[in-house]
């Protein structure tokens, strides 16, 4: 199977339904989203995203190792960096960031499995119609033990630090137990001052497990996260911008809210799931999403949106005083889910495994 398919494979077929599953309506009267393609024909893309400043240009992530502008249904190759890349089951291209001053300094920064078995994230500065391969510099570069839970995501804060995840490491349960260990990279949310020189990459937040898809709301600065179960329990955890300190976010001793192994944990508050769910329906791997902040429908702004992978279920919910509200199940579903992205303006888009991108509207 292409692209994600190991999402799956770590996880079981046990079914539990979640914390905040009591609360969800399975159908949605007053739905304002819908589902609409909007381009095809990529080759695994795992994510589309913008650039600050081209309001009218798309970038998709495929995950042998290109990046795709697309402007103007006109497509162009932005990078190539397949040489580069170990592409198969969770590896391969993973994520893709601007620097917030992208359009005047040029600066954007790739997460990747590299062919020599890394975990990467390299900075590359473009001409500002490709990257300049020339001008690749590695930011991190961890060995790959095993092959899956690559993380990948990178995405800016408020505070204009670059914040991604590489996973716990792989395998199943943790065997080394990574995501409690403090002296680790591996579980961990990382933060990077990218405008100081030599700077280090600092734990910003551990226990996560894989986390395949994070982003902060361009309104608040909060922080929303998915992170993918062992066997039971799917997980969307938040943490606010003003946050009172390390968070903990629970694996490999808590699966969800869920015990799963015997310990304490190593560093940090613990912080349960904002939201969770279970294996039903045919759900395995939560698609973390993005705080809908567009103008095309007014009602829906503050809404966070996710779904899963393999049943290609899609929910939204409000998250107030740190609690998940007004659970929806929306009326569609997207097969192959790969992730969500934001347009300039907050429109939100998705990818999927068959190479077809959604708008939806």
């Amino acid at each position: 199977m292409r692209a994600l398919a190991l999402l799956a494979l770590a996880a079981g077929l046990v079914a539990l339904v979640g914390c905040g599953a009591a609360a969800e309506r399975k159908t949605a009267v007053e739905n304002a989203f819908r589902l609409k393609p909007f381009a095809r024909g990529f080759d695994a893309p795992v994510l589309v995203t913008h650039a600050p400043g081209e309001p009218q240009t798309f970038y998709v992530v495929e995950q042998p190792g290109r990046v795709v502008r697309l402007r103007a249904g006109k497509r162009t190759v932005f990078l190539d960096a397949r040489r580069e890349v170990a592409y198969g089951g969770e590896q391969g291209l993973l994520g893709l960031a601007f620097h917030p001053k992208y359009a005047q300094n040029r600066l954007l920064y790739v997460a990747y499995t590299s062919s020599d078995g890394r975990n990467t994230v390299a900075r590359y500065r473009s001409n500002g119609r490709t990257a300049v391969r020339s001008s690749r510099r590695r930011l991190l570069s961890v060995p790959d033990p095993y092959g899956n839970h690559n993380g990948g995501q990178l995405a800016f804060g408020r505070d204009g630090m670059l914040y991604t995840t590489i996973g716990d490491g792989g395998s199943g349960g943790d065997p080394e137990d990574r995501s409690q260990d403090m002296d680790s990279l591996f579980g961990k949310l990382l933060r990077l001052d990218v405008a100081k020189r030599g700077a280090d990459w600092v734990i910003a937040g551990l226990g996560l497990r894989n986390a395949w898809r994070f982003s902060f709301d361009r309104a608040t600065g909060d922080l929303y996260l998915g992170d993918v179960g062992q066997g039971a329990i799917e997980e969307v955890s938040f943490t606010p911008r003003q946050s009172p300190g390390l968070e903990n976010y629970g694996w490999d001793l808590y699966e969800g809210s869920r015990r799963f192994e015997d310990g304490r944990p190593a560093a940090g508050r613990l912080v349960f799931p904002v939201y969770e769910y279970g294996r039903d329906e045919g759900n395995c791997s939560v698609i973390g999403g993005h705080v809908y902040r567009g103008s095309a429908s007014p009602r829906e702004r503050g809404r966070y949106i996710f779904g899963d992978y393999c049943s290609g279920i899609v929910w939204s919910l409000n998250v107030r005083s740190g609690s998940a509200r007004n659970v929806r199940r929306e009326a569609f579903r997207i097969q192959g889910l790969t992730s969500f992205g934001e347009s300039t303006s907050g429109e939100l888009f998705a990818t999927t495994q068959n190479g077809v991108i959604y708008r939806l509207t």
